[in-house]
């Protein structure tokens, strides 16, 4: 199916510009005209047009400065410029400006349909390889869905095996499980790898604006449309389309999913042209989906229609075995980011964060390690006093530390027998020797020194007789 634009016509000789205007409108393009320059740039200066043909002679604004204009206030802008036979070099001129091609008059018909078939075609793979730039830069996201554990091997399994196919996919687990990373695992692995990936929060938006955001919209459609507009399916043609918490769609975005599964099509918000929707789709939820079945929520035939291939995401508290390779994973993105040299978590530190529950899962973990090299100073390591406070108070809770004491005691009496402990065994590891303790444990001589004296401790007391 040819692609279908939105056109601005600028010419002010009235028969050329009501011959472009059918020409253009009977191939189901949305046209608007101008008799004027002047009326031209009121136009650009309003809308984002995806072409602009303009007539480069006449009397009041030509066709040079609406170019520019038009440049100026959108970088990628289509301008065709309409030149008579002997102003050929004026044509040369806008060409250099930017103008994307030039038609002579009296012009072909059947060349001018051509131009702008190639117009929109650039404008379709400029977009499309936008969103390819973003995803370079994000393809290896998936590669942080790491895991040693059963239940983690048994979501790759299933995820290699239905990668190969165009399956419809649902992913299931609560929030910060890494639904989304699943997701890109899928696409990078499949045969549509090198198409985009367009994820959507369905969640995040109101229903108009989601239908708006997936399907797209004509001009005038609803209060604020001033232009046609492109929805994300039609964009990701060839590719992945997830969609996260899908079960916060409402009924009536719901039936129009449908119709995307089923028939392979959609229609633009206000629109009367079907458009083909080549994707494959995921869609994801922290709801249980069946419980929306019974209380009328959500759509029994469009559950059916994702739930083609399931995937349950486990929790972090379900697979404990992977919190030291999440945290050491964490760690060296976060300090390479920050410029920092932390390598190491310490024992004590890494009992910490397995003992807690991590109700936001593995996104909480990251959120951890995050602030944790943040308050940590260059080339040390984490401490337990770089956690957040609910962890140390999960940590101690019910022990003996919080016998008689309150909790800001507690906590500050597990952090001093942690340093008191990590100093005196670096200083029995270098027999008293303080500054190859302060090195092996990458901090300055100087800080050393200090936690020494408020932890009381004497090298010489660590010096083998």
């Amino acid at each position: 199916m040819e692609e279908k634009g939105y056109i601005l016509i600028v010419e002010d000789e009235q028969d050329m510009l009501h011959g472009l205007r059918k020409i253009l409108s009977n191939q189901g393009h949305k046209v608007e005209i101008a008799g004027s320059g002047s009326a031209g740039l009121e136009k650009v200066q309003k809308s984002n047009f995806d072409i602009v043909i303009t007539d480069l002679k006449m009397p009041d604004v030509d066709g040079i400065e609406l170019l520019r204009k038009a440049k100026e206030l959108h970088s990628d802008a289509i301008v065709i410029v309409i030149t008579g036979y002997g102003t050929v070099e004026n044509a040369v001129e806008a060409m250099k400006l930017g103008a994307y091609d030039y038609i002579t008059k009296p012009f072909d018909t059947e060349h001018l349909k051509m131009v702008v078939r190639k117009a929109l075609k650039q404008i379709s793979l400029t977009n499309e390889n936008r969103y390819l730039k973003q995803q370079i830069k994000e393809a290896k996201d998936f590669q942080n869905i790491i895991g040693k554990s059963c239940k983690m091997q048994d979501v790759f399994k299933i995820a290699d095996k239905v990668a190969r196919t165009d399956t419809t996919v649902l992913l299931l687990g609560e929030s910060g499980t890494g639904k989304e990373l699943i997701a890109r695992y899928i696409h990078y692995n499949s045969q549509r790898k090198n198409k985009v990936f367009i994820p959507v929060n369905c969640g995040a938006l109101t229903e108009t604006l989601l239908e708006s955001e997936l399907f797209g919209h004509e001009k005038g459609s609803f209060t604020g449309a001033i232009s046609s507009k492109r929805g994300l399916i039609e964009i990701a043609s060839g590719g992945t389309f997830f969609f996260d918490e899908i079960g916060d769609v409402t009924p009536v975005v719901q039936g129009k999913l449908l119709r995307v599964l089923q028939e392979r099509e959609f229609m633009r918000v206000g629109g009367a042209d079907t458009i083909a929707a080549d994707i494959r789709l995921i869609a994801a939820t922290n709801k249980n989906l069946e419980e929306c079945l019974k209380k009328g929520t959500f759509r029994e035939d469009l559950y059916y229609r994702l739930n083609v291939v399931s995937i349950r995401l486990p929790t972090l508290r379900e697979r404990k075995d992977d919190i030291p390779l999440l945290a050491h994973f964490f760690l060296r993105r976060f300090s390479k980011k920050m410029k920092k040299n932390i390598s190491e978590i310490p024992q004590d530190v890494l009992e910490v964060l397995m003992e807690y529950d991590w109700p936001g899962n593995v996104r909480e973990l990251e959120n951890v390690i995050e602030r944790a090299v943040v308050l940590a100073t260059e080339d040390t390591m984490i401490e337990l006093s770089h956690l957040p406070d609910k962890l140390l108070e999960a940590h101690i809770d019910g022990g003996t530390l919080l016998q008689g004491r309150s909790y800001r005691e507690a906590k500050q009496q597990a952090v001093d027998s942690f340093n008191k402990e990590f100093l005196e065994r670096l200083l029995e590891m270098t027999n008293g020797n303080i500054s190859q303790a302060a090195k092996q444990a990458k901090m300055d001589s100087a800080n050393f020194r200090r936690l020494m004296r408020k932890c009381g401790i004497q090298a010489e007391e660590h010096k083998q007789k």
